[in-house]
């Protein structure tokens, strides 16, 4: 297996490859790999926006050998945050990146000028990205794919004028309709003046066992494929979820006023299956099809009755600029995710923060002034849309408040305590409960993928789980989740890879590991991007949760702050802090 980091300093517009064998062997590869060579390079407390501040991509030994092992991860120091940025993206990047040569990828310094960085191998040049710079992020791939070579073997990630301008929680696009989205990556990349990476390589990927691999491999295809393992992720995907979550009172809606919403019915993944899908993609490398893309019809003259606007979608778009806004149009959904692609900025904190500035205005913390005359109320798309446009732009104090994200909007401002954010991350679409609520708080990215506290939460309804079993079910998630994304997987595909086909696996490609060993792994990467997060100020004891949470009943019904506390007491114990 490739055990090689391409480092590239755009300061000096040079780069060179070194053999980390050491490296790999410990950490195995992917967010292992990506956390120790982010310790290595981020000096600790700069600026996230400075020079020094790396930008760190990695895949893992399963990448592009295995069906739906399609992950990139991406490390860097969140702009958002403030402390540990982890993002990942589908797409092709994995793939590109295995046939480049390079399992990482490090990018240190920041350009004079606009530039992108074409990477074939190890012919790495950075080219001048001045007449790209300003242009939507949906446009640059197109551009991009008619002047580099590649194709079919080549990974094409950008940014958009959200990036650009730094808006803090901007996000880069991969292969059109995959993202680095949350945390910020796309203020980091536009700190560096780097709107565009291109990748792609010739190398061949070989295996020391062809027989035992492709046994292997036949295994987990059949299971992926002919079973009812991934099924809903195909026919309906995560859309599925907004009706579920509707019924059992856990969908926030109006900024998570309720937890239910009235109009859930006519934004749901059924209705969008039916009404609006065009078609289905995947990821390289995964025959599933989970991307669900939906069509917009739009009059535009009279010579022509409309044009076709393509708009990926899933759950958390849709709460996050459905629900969460009052907005009950499916069209409208999709138009407000299709400016926040345009854009390039995370839709889930975009969401969350105009619906912090709806309620912030109509309970007078902002006034009309503030808002530029932009009438911010629930369900109004047109309204929403030139919102968005304000705050890539900075039309103003308060709209560059807002780009900087919701908590620093609500330090500003007030207000704080229907700010939804936890450790600074704008919440993703669930109010099922503590286990929710906790689990983003202390997540190593403040993700809902980081221990899938949500879905604790649905086991600890129906079981009447304990704080003490609800904890170690979070810290269990969060260390077995740490090595599944070393290797790196698609989450969707968690149930297919057993701990037992995850040892298999890696032994039909050369490494092997033991139960044990992975189980010591998963502790210590969560231990190592702790450290991090210490280093960079982070104390999860002192996180902000905002009343909101203890005032709008759950899944579970009412959360009371105590129950919080005890969770937190408990999970010290256990982590041994």
């Amino acid at each position: 297996m490739l055990r090689r980091v391409l480092y590239i300093d755009l300061n000096k517009g040079e780069s060179f490859v070194e053999d980390r064998y050491d490296l790999f062997e410990e950490w195995l590869g992917g967010t292992g790999v990506a956390t120790q060579l982010l310790l290595e390079e981020c000096p600790a407390g700069i600026d996230p926006l400075s020079p020094e501040a790396p930008i760190i991509f990695s895949i893992g030994p399963l990448n592009a050998l295995f069906p739906a092992m399609t992950k990139t991860v991406a490390t860097f120091k969140s702009p958002l945050s403030g402390e540990l940025g982890e993002s990942y993206a589908g797409g092709r990047l994995a793939m590109a990146m295995r046939f480049a040569g390079h399992e990482s990828i490090v990018i240190r310094g920041a350009a004079d000028r606009p530039v992108y960085i074409s990477i074939r191998d190890d012919d790495v040049q950075i080219k001048d990205a001045r007449s790209i710079w300003g242009i939507p992020a949906t446009v640059v791939g197109y551009i991009l794919r008619d002047v580099e070579t590649g194709v079919g073997r080549r990974s094409i990630i950008r940014i958009g004028p959200g990036g650009e301008m730094l808006v803090k929680y901007a996000g880069v696009v991969v292969d059109t309709y995959r993202h680095f989205g949350r945390l910020g990556l796309g203020a980091a990349f536009g700190s560096k003046k780097l709107k565009a990476i291109v990748i792609s390589g010739t190398e061949d990927v070989e295996v020391p066992d062809p027989r035992r691999y492709r046994e292997i491999y036949k295994g987990l295809y059949k299971t992926v494929v002919q079973t009812d393992a991934m099924e809903k992720y195909h026919d309906i995907g995560t859309p599925i979820n907004i009706n579920v979550l509707n019924q059992l009172k856990g969908l926030p809606t109006r900024n998570f006023q309720e937890s239910s919403f009235e109009g859930a019915e006519k934004i749901s993944g059924e209705v969008l299956a039916d009404d609006y899908l065009f078609r289905r993609v995947s990821c390289a490398h995964c025959p599933i099809g989970c991307i669900h893309i939906g069509m917009l019809k739009t009059s535009f003259s009279r010579e022509h009755e409309y044009e076709i606007r393509k708009i990926s979608y899933d759950f958390e778009l849709i709460y996050a600029l459905g629900s969460n806004l009052g907005v009950s149009s499916p069209e409208g959904v999709l138009e407000l995710i299709e400016a926040c692609e345009r854009q390039g900025i995370d839709a889930i904190s975009t969401g969350v923060v105009l619906a912090w500035a709806t309620e912030a205005l109509e309970r007078g913390i902002i006034t009309p002034e503030d808002a530029l005359g932009v009438k911010l109320q629930w369900n109004d798309v047109n309204e929403y849309l030139k919102a968005i446009d304000n705050i890539v732009k900075k039309q103003n104090e308060f709209y560059s408040a807002l780009a900087e994200g919701v908590e620093a909007a609500s330090e500003k401002y007030g207000g704080g305590d229907f700010a939804m954010a936890l450790g600074k991350n704008e919440v993703p679409g669930y109010h099922t409960g503590p286990a929710s609520i906790f689990g983003l708080t202390v997540g190593v990215r403040h993700s809902h993928l980081d221990n899938a506290g949500y879905s604790i939460d649905q086991k600890a309804a129906k079981k009447n789980l304990s704080p003490e079993e609800m904890v170690d079910a979070i810290i269990k998630e969060d260390d077995s989740r740490g090595v599944y994304n070393s290797l790196v997987g698609c989450l969707f595909a968690r149930g297919v890879y057993s701990t037992e086909k995850i040892i298999e696996a890696l032994a039909s490609v050369g490494i092997e590991r033991t139960e044990e060993e992975l189980e010591v792994l998963g502790r210590k990467i969560f231990d190592e991007k702790y450290r991090f997060k210490r280093r960079e100020g982070f104390d999860p004891e002192r996180a902000r949760i905002p009343h909101r949470f203890y005032e709008t009943i759950s899944t579970m019904g009412m959360v009371d702050p105590e129950t919080i506390e005890t969770m937190m007491k408990i999970y010290r114990r256990r982590r041994g802090w």
